[in-house]
C-alpha cells in the first residue's frame, strides 16, 4: 500500500510539473498532504482568530460597533440631546448655536473611526485570502484525485473489457465445439456452396 502511495504522489507530482512548470509551494503542501493522508480543510476562521493582538479584536468590536444601525441611533440621539441642551440652557450653554465643540467632537469621532475600519478591513482581508488559499489547495487536491480516479476505472474498464473479449472467444470456441463448426483459422467459411 505504501508503495502504490508513493507511486500515486510520483504521478501527480509530474503531472503537476507538466502542466506548470515548476511547483509551487501550495501545490508541494498538496502533495505533501496526499502523501501523509491529511486533510486540508480546515477551520480557517478559527485558527485565524487564534493569532490576533488585543487591539487587533477591539478595532474589529470598534469598527462592527461603528457600522451598526445601534451606533447611528445612539449617535443620532447624542446629537439631538446636545442641540436640544445647548438651546434650552439660554445662560451659559456650553456649545452655543454654532456648536463649534459639537463639529469638533464629529470631526475627532471621524478622524479615529476611519483608521480603525481601515485596520478591521485590512484583518479581514487577510482572513479572506487565508480562506482562498485553503479552498485553492482543498479543490487543487481534489481534482488530483479525482484525475487519479479516473485513470484507475479507465485502466479496470481496459482490463474489464479485455477479459470480457477473452471470455467471448472462449464462449465462441465452445459453441463451435457443440455445434460441430470448424474453428476459426480452420476452414474457410461457406455460403451457399461458394468459399468465402
Amino acid at each position: 500500500m505504501a508503495d502504490l502511495n508513493r507511486y500515486r504522489v510520483e504521478y501527480v507530482r509530474q503531472v503537476l510539473e507538466t502542466e506548470t512548470g515548476e511547483l509551487s509551494v501550495l501545490e508541494t503542501d498538496v502533495l505533501r498532504s496526499m502523501r501523509d493522508h491529511e486533510l486540508l480543510a480546515s477551520n480557517v476562521q478559527k485558527e485565524y482568530e487564534t493569532h490576533h493582538t488585543l487591539a487587533e479584536k477591539v478595532a474589529d468590536d470598534l469598527a462592527t460597533f461603528g457600522g451598526s444601525w445601534k451606533f447611528i441611533l445612539v449617535f443620532g440621539l447624542f446629537i439631538v440631546g446636545w442641540i436640544l441642551f445647548n438651546l434650552v440652557t439660554v445662560r451659559r450653554a456650553p456649545d452655543p448655536h454654532p456648536f463649534i465643540l459639537l463639529n469638533l467632537v464629529l470631526s475627532c469621532l471621524a478622524a479615529l473611526q476611519s483608521p480603525i475600519i481601515m485596520m478591521s478591513q485590512n484583518r479581514q482581508e487577510a482572513r479572506d485570502r487565508l480562506r482562498a488559499e485553503s479552498d485553492c489547495k482543498v479543490n487543487l487536491k481534489a481534482e488530483l484525485e479525482i484525475r487519479h480516479l479516473h485513470e484507475k476505472l479507465d485502466h479496470l474498464l481496459r482490463k474489464q473489457s479485455q477479459r470480457l473479449f477473452e471470455i467471448q472467444q472462449i464462449q465462441l470456441e465452445l459453441m463451435r465445439d457443440l455445434t460441430g463448426a470448424p474453428r476459426s483459422g480452420a476452414e474457410p467459411m461457406t455460403v451457399g456452396g461458394t468459399s468465402r
